[in-house]
């Protein structure tokens, strides 16, 4: 089939070199810098530049924008599009995106999908992206209620071609809720880490702990403040909560209470254990 792919930067281009190199399909592509689809064109990483000529001959086209640009994209060409075509965005909040998309697909005739693909690196852009990006990786599916089976089928086939090996479906509201948690709090406390005066003098101090707990610090601001905002009453209700347990460990070290330290921190050891199970010696 033929697959358009809007915006091909670290997640677009990566969707692109992997369904080029793991499926028969044709790839369409599209990108604000042109330079980045000439590359990709020469390189054979898609087949074609996708435009308003041959949108109408995508079955599925995937929209990996900011979540606003996404909007946008969908609402300039919605009249384009086959009505028999599959149109999934890829962004890290999917309220925002599946409250004005859903209604705008029935609308138009086609299907909307919500999904955000649970894989990604500090940097970005297309220089980054690679073909074994979704290796072992979850995609979570945000279908609108009486979306056709064979649709979600379509899709859990195509992205386990390219190495997805949890497809997760969900709602709108509980993906937002969840990923606060498991990724934007993530980033707020990595990137807060790292402004302490004495990061500056880590070199030849760090080992592991410190490089995970910082590796996400380096992140590209616009995107996540666009994504803090648009999900901002359960990111919020994640920090406050991660701030009270903070201040829990500072009370405990002002008052010198060794037992309430050892407690808090039995706590955490314990939370852990549980929720990784059996494989948390590993």
């Amino acid at each position: 089939m033929n697959i358009g792919i809007v915006g091909m930067g670290l997640i677009g281009g990566s969707m692109a070199k992997a369904l080029k190199t793991f499926t028969p399909n044709k790839i369409f592509g599209f990108d604000i810098n042109s330079d980045v689809v000439s590359e990709a064109v020469s390189r054979n990483i898609i087949d074609r530049k996708l435009n308003k000529d041959n949108i109408s001959q995508c079955h599925l086209i995937i929209i990996a924008l900011y979540p606003q640009a996404a909007i946008d994209f969908v609402k300039d060409n919605a009249g384009l599009i086959n009505k028999d075509a599959v149109v999934m965005d890829c962004c890290g909040v999917k309220r925002v995106v599946c409250d004005v998309l859903e209604p705008l697909a029935k609308d138009y005739g086609f299907t909307f999908i919500g999904a955000h693909p649970m894989a990604g690196l500090h940097m970005s852009g297309f220089a980054f992206s690679n073909e074994n990006m979704f290796k072992n990786a979850s995609l979570v599916l945000c279908p609108p209620e009486n979306t056709a089976l064979d649709k979600i089928y379509m899709l859990k086939g195509l992205f386990g071609d390219i190495g997805f090996t949890n497809i997760q479906m969900s709602t709108p509201q509980e993906h937002d809720r969840i990923i606060a948690f498991t990724s934007q709090l993530c980033h707020i406390a990595s990137n807060a880490f790292v402004k302490n005066s004495t990061a500056m003098l880590h070199n030849g101090f760090s080992a592991g702990s410190y490089r995970d707990l910082t590796r996400v610090a380096k992140l590209n601001e616009g995107m996540w403040t666009e994504l803090f905002l648009e999900n901002q009453d359960y990111l919020l209700g994640e920090l406050d909560e991660f701030i009270s347990n903070l201040v829990k460990y500072s009370n405990a070290l002002k008052a010198g209470d060794a037992d309430l330290i050892r407690s808090l921190l039995k706590e955490g050891r314990e939370r852990k254990e549980a929720i990784d199970g059996d494989n948390y010696r590993n």
